[in-house]
Parts: structure tokens; C-alpha cells; sequence
């Protein structure tokens, strides 16, 4: 019997008594068919306030926060160590804002590379997810992805022993399509863009039986990212009031404001942090429908009006979203929160992460130097003031990611005999890295 947790639906407020009903309706509501159900635990959130002491012991993974977790019995979780990672300070963003802007501010970068599994954002929620699925003797599943959480979830539920299907866009990066087929993991490579990817993959669930990701609201993956907002308070103390990301679909904000909520209940004296989403500009359409709702002054509706773009083409593949289902939650998220949702130009992604390399020796992926990016573009427009705390949400490294490696090239010097080679002193390549970085305070 399961006294932990239960399910709400979010659009008719039906109690959904244990993920095993959930499953068996197909991950929807069992009353009015909604698939967005929100958990909520019978144990006191008063409890967290031990899980976040900043004197207690390091935790081992984000399974320390266990009893806020959908899960019943701890032998069915499947971890890396994820979910315990920095919250480290970026000093050179720091100077540069104060250099420029003449602007005080405190900046974190929170390295998701640095996780266990398969070093991006998406571990935890694909450690949730397995943990989950094994405990209810799930053995197949199936998800459509640009790329990086298709490889977080083949990579936890092989360990979990659950075969998943994984539907991929045209233009996914073959080093993902490898990695999910290394774990013996069905992948199809859809020949289209994301859109039809997940239109197949919801067609193949539905023919065969089988449970498909239910997205960036699927109450596996929000109970897993929330726990960053646990994280924070503990590695911290305070949630930074400024939160930037990489958008595609956006589990993240939903996760931050449903964590938020439920600290709220502890009396914790917390505040929502401003939402700063982000963009490739070459893939926008959650930027293009936020500055045409501002414009109107976000009329009756606003949230429903969105641009779609078949077959965007981007450089950064993982943020390939043209049809931005979720902008009807994450438009009222950032709103709510007094955010905004700004483009980054990414011809820039090299530039961006070639200087977070130099300044720091952390090379960050394709997606991350968008989320960077963004803070640059942030203050170029604005949005940081005096005294802000800003944390950046380092979605990824750059493990999987060649062409951008190749593009971080530029110390090289070709030589035909010694004669030709000088001693190096790599501080002569940081003006040259930061005169990239001019225009945005112009």
C-alpha cells in the first residue's frame, strides 16, 4: 500500500491514489483525460529543513532527498551519484558586469556536466524515471528526443534492465544516436524534424502498448529537477532571485516553482527567482510569441498564441523545439515570475564557450553556451540590475558535441622547423577572447 504519495490532476484536481493507476491510464487522468498530474507527499515538508543543513553530511546523490521523491522502496532506485553538484562561482562573469555595467552581482553556474550518468541536465530526471519504471515492473518504454535525454534514459533504464525505444529528429547529433545504441537500446532516426519525431513515437506507443515519456510535465521527470532547488538552499543557503536557462520544452522552471510551492508550506522564506529563458535565435518561436504577447500587453489568451517552425535549422540540434507545446506553462511561469524570454544569436556558441574554457577549463556543450550567452544578451538588454544573484543553468558539457571542440580550436600556430615556434604566455589570447564580448555593452 502506498501512504507516501498521490497524484493530482492538475486541470479537475482528481486524487490519483499510486503511479501504478497512472500507468495503467496511460499516464492520464482517469476522470477527464488530462495527462498533467502534479505529486504531493503525506510526510510534513517541515522535514526538508534537516535535508538542506548546510553542516550535514554531503549527500551521495539526489535520492538524499528520498522522502519528497515518488518513490516507495529505495531498493529500486537507480543512481550515478547525479543531482549533487555545484553551484560554483563564475568571478569572471562577475568582473566583466562590474567592468562594463558598473553592476555588483553574485554569479553561479550549476555544472550539470559534472553529473555521473551521462553529464547533463537530464540525469536526474532519467535516474527518476528508471527508479520509477523498475519499481512498477515497467520493462519497456519509448521517448522522442533531440538528443540528450534520449541518451540519459537509455543509459538508466539499461541499468535498470527496461528496454526503451528512442525516436530521434533528422538532425540529432550522431554521437547520440550512438551512445543509446551502445547500451543496446533501440533508437529510430525520424526523417523530419522533432515534431514528427514525437508523433511517431506517440503513434508506435499507442500501437503497441507500449508508455511513452510524458514530457516536460511528466511528474517523474518535475519531482527529479526540483530537488536543485533543495540543492541550492543547501549548498547556498538562498535561492539566487535570477535564473537562466536554455529553453527547448522547459521542465526546469516547472520544477522550480512547483519546489518553491512546496518550501513555501515549510515557511522557508524563499521567493520564485526571475526566469531568464533563452533561446538560439535560429529556433525561437517561444521568444517570438513572448515579445508579441509584451507588445499587446499580454491580452485575454495570450498564452495560447504561438509560432510554430517546421524543420527549424539550428546549430545547437537539443534545443530544436518548433513546436512549442509548453509555452502556455512556461509563458504564465515567466510572467509569473517578472522574467523574460530572450534569443541569443548562436553563431556565437563558439566564441561563448571558448572563453568559459579559458577563463574557468570547463568546456561546456552546445546548449549551455546559449544558457551563458543568455547572460550576456541580459545584460545587454537590461534585465540584471545592481546587486542581482544570477545562477546559470550549465545544461551539459561538450563531450558528445565535436563540431563545436573543432570550432574551440585557435592557439594553434602551423610551423615547418623550430626556428618558427616562440614560447607561449596563454594570457595573451584573453583580449582577443573578451573583444567578442565588446558589442553587448554598447
Amino acid at each position: 500500500m502506498n501512504s507516501k504519495y498521490y497524484l493530482k490532476c492538475v486541470k479537475c484536481n482528481h486524487i490519483i491514489d499510486d503511479f501504478s493507476i497512472w500507468f495503467d491510464n496511460n499516464q492520464k487522468c482517469p476522470k477527464c483525460g488530462s495527462n498533467w498530474a502534479t505529486v504531493h507527499y503525506n510526510e510534513s515538508i517541515q522535514k526538508i529543513k534537516d535535508l538542506i543543513k548546510p553542516d550535514s553530511p554531503k549527500p551521495q546523490s539526489f535520492w538524499h532527498y528520498f522522502d519528497f521523491l515518488p518513490l516507495i522502496d529505495k531498493k529500486n532506485i537507480v543512481t550515478r551519484g547525479e543531482g549533487v553538484i555545484p553551484a560554483e562561482r563564475w568571478t569572471f562573469l562577475e568582473d566583466y558586469a562590474k567592468r562594463k555595467f558598473n553592476l555588483n552581482l553574485t554569479v553561479y553556474a550549476y555544472r550539470n556536466d559534472l553529473n555521473q550518468g551521462t553529464g547533463t541536465f537530464k540525469d536526474v530526471a532519467a535516474s527518476s524515471a528508471a527508479s520509477i519504471l523498475k519499481e512498477h515492473g515497467i520493462k519497456e518504454y519509448a521517448i522522442a528526443s533531440t538528443g540528450n535525454i534520449a541518451t540519459a534514459y537509455s543509459h538508466y533504464l539499461a541499468a535498470a534492465g527496461i528496454s526503451i525505444n528512442v525516436f530521434v529528429p533528422n538532425d540529432a547529433l550522431k554521437a547520440h544516436e550512438a551512445e543509446v545504441s551502445s547500451y543496446g537500446q533501440r533508437i529510430f532516426r525520424v526523417n523530419g524534424d522533432y515534431g514528427l519525431a514525437k508523433k511517431i513515437a506517440a503513434e508506435f506507443s499507442e500501437k503497441n502498448g507500449i508508455l511513452l515519456s510524458g514530457g516536460n510535465t511528466d511528474p517523474m521527470r518535475v519531482e527529479a529537477k526540483k530537488t536543485m532547488v533543495f540543492e541550492w538552499l543547501r549548498q547556498l543557503g538562498t535561492l539566487p532571485n535570477i535564473y537562466i536557462q536554455a529553453l527547448s520544452g522547459g521542465t526546469g522552471p516547472i520544477a522550480i516553482d512547483k519546489a518553491c510551492d512546496e518550501l513555501a508550506e515549510a515557511k522557508i522564506d524563499i521567493k520564485l527567482p526571475r526566469f531568464i529563458m533563452v533561446q538560439p535565435h535560429n529556433c525561437d518561436p517561444m521568444t517570438a510569441a513572448w515579445k508579441d504577447a509584451k507588445t499587446k500587453n499580454f491580452p485575454e489568451g495570450w498564452e495560447n498564441n504561438y509560432p510554430v517552425y517546421e524543420n527549424p535549422e539550428t546549430k545547437i540540434p537539443t534545443l530544436a523545439t518548433g513546436n512549442p507545446k509548453t509555452y502556455p506553462i512556461i509563458g504564465k511561469l515567466v510572467k509569473k515570475s517578472n522574467g523574460e524570454i530572450i534569443s541569443f544569436d548562436e553563431d556565437e556558441m563558439a566564441n561563448v564557450a571558448k572563453l568559459v574554457a579559458y577563463e574557468t577549463t570547463v568546456k561546456i556543450g552546445p546548449a549551455s553556451t546559449v544558457a551563458v550567452g543568455g547572460f550576456f544578451e541580459s545584460l545587454k538588454q537590461g534585465l540584471i540590475k545592481n546587486g542581482d544573484s544570477v545562477l546559470i543553468n550549465v545544461g551539459e558539457g561538450v563531450q558528445r558535441a565535436s563540431e563545436l571542440m573543432n570550432e574551440m580550436i585557435y592557439t594553434t600556430k602551423k610551423v615547418d622547423s623550430v626556428d618558427e615556434c616562440e614560447p607561449a604566455d596563454r594570457t595573451e589570447f584573453s583580449k582577443e577572447l573578451w573583444s567578442k564580448f565588446d558589442k553587448y555593452a554598447e
